[in-house]
């Protein structure tokens, strides 16, 4: 008898999942850690392996049904935490052999129109993930406009962001912005009609209150660090970026923490100099969805798969890899 799949189960496309599967190896069994559990579907498809174990994690509340259901199934192979990833050394007792990120956002938030993440929405302006302290609709409202500037320029990469904060304070001057689809109004008559472009006026504005809202790059750099920390000796990092902001982090700690970085920079200190690298050979190279897999599930197609492997190199904090990308996370610190 097949096992029903809830609504949210039954939208939630697994990006790259071979691709995890082959380099994460869980026929050789071990203690994988997924990061970003979402729909379950990269711990499903690990705790086929008989000798694997499962530690999920997410900070979404939507998800503990789903991972209750696992917990059922798999008592002793599979452990569920409600948590940022940022927080995994305070569930995981000893080093482990895989930690799985899948970034960005979800289909099953995208497709929950109440969460306020997709424009077709007209409920509440909100966007949070969850643990997190404000809503899109507070950082809309209550932000100054050269801060919203800053936040939809640096985060969401936009080149009309002055135009779009300008028109966004304006118009809360005359009304409170509550809802999605009144933000989406405010940004389509900021923005220049642009024919040949293929991508929503509001995406990049709504990827950089979400990225705000969430913290996003800050979560993403202290659980990088941290999943360093905890990983065993030969042990794997895999990440899915879906921006470039996030892959640019992503790139630039794996290839400058490798032993095979070809140029340390001047500014590393003794400790984070030659041989002291927290990973292996590093291939600059990302790995991308098949031509297949984008035309089954289209929201892959800018995705992009880094893989590390932890040295036997002793860890140390990679203070350099904050300070590289200061910016991003002075602006999430941001007080609304």
């Amino acid at each position: 008898m097949k096992t029903q799949l809830s609504s949210l189960e039954s939208t939630h496309y697994p990006v790259m999942l071979s691709e995890i599967i082959k380099f994460s190896s869980p026929e050789k069994g071990g203690i994988f850690v997924d990061c970003t559990f979402g729909g379950g579907n990269y711990s499903k498809a690990i705790l086929k392996f008989p000798n694997t174990k499962v530690i999920g994690i997410d900070r979404d509340t939507s998800v503990i049904s789903i991972a209750e259901k696992l917990k059922k199934k798999f008592k002793n192979r599979f452990d569920f935490y409600h948590l940022r990833f940022s927080q995994i050394d305070k569930v995981l007792n000893n080093r482990v052999d895989t930690i799985i990120f899948d970034l960005g956002l979800s289909s099953l938030q995208l497709n929950d129109l109440k969460r306020g993440f997709s424009f077709k929405s007209k409920d509440s302006l909100d966007m949070t993930m969850g643990l997190t302290d404000v809503s899109a609709q507070d950082a809309v409202n209550n932000l100054s406009e050269d801060k919203l500037k800053s936040i939809i320029k640096i985060l969401g990469e936009e080149k009309e962001a002055s135009k779009i904060a300008k028109n966004i304070v304006k118009s809360r001057t005359q009304k409170k912005i509550t809802k999605v689809n009144e933000l989406v109004k405010i940004i389509e008559k900021s923005k220049r009609k642009n024919f040949i472009s293929k991508i929503n006026p509001s995406t990049k504005t709504f990827q950089a209150l979400r990225i705000f809202v969430n913290k996003e790059i800050t979560e993403l750099i202290n659980g990088i660090i941290i999943a360093s920390k905890m990983l065993k000796p030969g042990g794997k990092i895999l990440i899915i970026s879906f921006h470039s902001i996030e892959d640019k982090i992503v790139k630039y700690f794996f290839s400058n923490y490798s032993n095979n970085r070809s140029r340390p920079s001047r500014y590393f200190p003794e400790q984070e100099g030659k041989n002291y690298g927290l990973f292996e050979n590093f291939s600059k190279k990302a790995i991308k969805p098949s031509k297949t897999e984008v035309i089954k599930n289209n929201p892959s197609r800018s995705a992009k798969l880094r893989c590390a492997t932890r040295s036997v190199n002793k860890f140390f904090y990679p203070k350099i890899l904050l300070s590289k990308f200061k910016k991003y996370l002075n602006l999430e610190a941001t007080n609304v």
